[in-house]
């Protein structure tokens, strides 16, 4: 540090304009402290050696600057230099704190530009010098590089650099945000970023926890948002700047506190006043402007509620889902930025459970009730109902806000019956539906609710057979074939615990609700329970002398089927419907040749009737 006398002479802004000219004389001049007259110089030459591509704005009176410089003689010997110190220069251009040669020579400079400047004795330190380190009438050579300028008049400087096309939200005071960061001082020097820590900063906004520039420059953002924030040293770091020691700067980007002293770290042309210089090793330096290029992850409030966007509904939608109901759904659960932590198409199986009894998210359970089934939904769960400060595993951070596209496959209650729908009936009067015990063949088709067909019989060229009651289909077809007329066509809707329950069958998955439409073909009266044949009429007063068709006294199996089938074709009896005569009847001989010796005599043939008063007697 050495003192300087006072200013020769105020300085005036020079525009732009001049110092080109200016410029051009330097060069024509060859950079010599003598006019082309061979005189004295009469004022600052200026040569701009590196101009930045990009130069947002020139260092106008009145503009804190912050720039290193190399001060030497005409000879090439150097009398000062803020390397030396290892301490930039910061202090204010075309107030009188400078020689006027610099503040002079600094005006119109853009950030990383460099120049050369030559100062004339009368624009430096004059006649008089600086005792010990600068003669009289010494002509200075200064190369100076510029690496920030601001104004008090400056606001935070907000540029959008990519605006995703759907914003849901942007950010307000109160907020709480994740996003990443790299932080730079103007001149593009590097003091911190997120993407070295392995996460996002998180905090609140407007609450006094980020710097005052921050908090601004965060307002509006949207999430996947990329911005550009300049900030000016006041609504930064100010005076002190932070990470002093070499301590490193924290990636927090919180309020500096409210008691710290204002001084000013001026050295080397500057006029004296006592200060020390600010030895180097702060990460953010005193007085430096700050520029962020910031990602928005996500924004949330703690008041937030879920919030629901329905992408598609299904028409005709008659039930909505509600606490106590098993919903089967398929998902993708994604960050606020888009990044996919988890899909249940990636498994190939729906997720399966209980929504409003806690078995899920708090923001889940809440997103689900009122859905459709095939509806198409998107739940967006801030972090206080789902994962908190905390998150979960390694894909959903703490504080996540996440963001679930639902496509509901279908959901019922434990309580359900089977739902029936008439597509049509028969034009003609029904005087006989299907009832317990009848025998019955139709045709159907069979799908999820989500339209996955299961099967159809039309893929065997046949109805399908079944004995109503006989467990020989599942419960809620069973049930929903009851009273058909033949002819008509049916909806039915079977939960699952009426179908094939929780574990499926093959080509069902667990817990799935099926969907037939069925068509009666035809219908049989069935037989009570037990019977495999029967008499429309009394039998035969005589049965055993009529089925004793050579008279020999014992009724072989050929003429057993003879005479059953007589019956049948002359509509005296009928045979159980929906099984192979043959087999019928041979199991009917079975049950009368009681001694399995091949033969019926009169002592074995008794009808089941006979059989069950016997029994009765038995009992009694």
């Amino acid at each position: 540090m050495f003192p300087a006398g006072p200013p020769s002479h105020s300085l005036l802004r020079l525009p732009l304009l001049q110092l080109l000219l200016l410029v051009v004389q330097a060069v024509g001049r060859g950079l010599g402290r003598a006019s082309p007259a061979g005189g004295p110089l009469e004022d600052v030459v200026i040569e701009r050696y590196h101009i930045p591509r990009a130069c947002p704005r020139e260092v106008q009176m009145g503009d804190f600057v912050r720039y290193h410089y190399n001060g030497t003689f005409e000879d090439g010997k150097k009398f000062d230099s803020s390397y030396d110190r290892n301490t930039l220069v910061a202090i204010v251009v075309g107030v009188g704190r400078l020689i006027t040669g610099m503040d002079r020579g600094l005006m119109g400079m853009c950030v990383n530009e460099r120049r050369r400047l030559i100062v004339p004795p009368h624009l430096g330190y004059g006649s008089i010098g600086l005792a010990g380190l600068i003669p009289p009438d010494a002509t200075l050579y200064f190369d100076v590089v510029l690496l920030d300028v601001w104004n008090k008049e400056d606001t935070v400087q907000v540029s959008t650099l990519l605006r995703p096309p759907h914003c849901p939200r942007m950010v307000q005071d109160g907020d709480f945000v994740r996003y990443h960061y790299n932080g730079t001082l103007l001149d593009g020097t590097s003091f911190d970023t997120s993407y070295s820590k392995g996460g996002t900063y998180d905090t609140y906004v407007g609450s006094g926890w980020l710097i005052k520039g921050m908090d601004q420059g965060l307002l509006g953002m949207c999430p996947g948002e990329r911005r550009k924030i300049i900030i000016p040293p006041f609504l930064a770091y100010g005076e002190k700047g932070y990470g002093e020691g070499g301590q490193g700067h924290k990636g927090k980007f919180r309020r500096r506190g409210k008691n710290q002293a204002s001084t000013y770290s001026c050295s080397g042309c500057i006029l004296h006043e006592g200060i020390q210089p600010r030895t180097q090793g702060t990460v953010i330096p005193p007085q430096a402007s700050l520029v962020f290029h910031v990602l928005l992850i996500d924004v949330h409030n703690p008041k937030d509620a879920v919030q629901l966007e329905t992408l598609e509904l299904p028409p005709g939608c008659v039930r909505r889902a509600g606490a106590g109901d098993f919903m089967r759904y398929h998902y993708n659960g994604s960050l606020m930025d888009g990044t996919l932590f988890d899909s249940s198409y990636s498994r190939n199986h729906t997720y399966n459970t209980y929504i409003g009894q806690g078995y899920i998210i708090p923001g889940m359970d809440q997103g689900l009730q009122g859905a459709c089934m095939g509806e198409r939904r998107r739940i967006t769960i801030p972090p206080h109902l789902a994962y908190g400060e905390n998150g979960t595993g390694d894909k959903i951070p703490g504080s996540a806000v996440l963001i679930f596209n639902v496509h509901v496959i279908d959901f019922h209650n434990p309580a359900d019956v089977v739902e029936i729908r008439t597509l049509s009936r028969p034009s003609e009067t029904c005087n006989e539906t299907t009832k317990l015990g009848d025998f019955v063949r139709y045709h159907y088709n069979c799908s999820l609710l989500d339209g996955t067909q299961l099967f159809t019989s039309h893929d065997y060229g046949a109805p399908q057979e079944a004995t109503l009651g006989a467990n020989k289909v599942i419960e809620g077809l069973d049930t929903g074939l009851q009273g058909m007329c033949v002819g008509e066509r049916r909806q039915l809707i079977v939960p699952p615990h009426l179908a094939h329950g929780e574990s499926g069958a093959r080509g069902v998955p667990g817990s799935a609700v099926l969907l037939f439409e069925v068509e009666l073909v035809s219908r049989e009266d069935g037989l009570p329970t037990g019977y495999l044949f029967v008499w429309h009429k009394d039998p035969p007063a005589n049965l055993f002398e009529d089925m004793d068709l050579n008279k020999d006294g014992e009724v072989p199996p050929e003429e057993f089927s003879t005479f059953i089938k007589a019956q049948v074709s002359e509509g005296k009896g009928r045979l159980m419907p929906g099984q192979d005569p043959e087999k019928t009847i041979g199991d009917m001989f079975q049950n009368q040749d009681r001694n399995q010796d091949g033969k019926i005599t009169v002592d074995e043939l008794k009808l089941k009737s006979d059989e069950d008063e016997e029994r009765v007697h038995e009992e009694l």
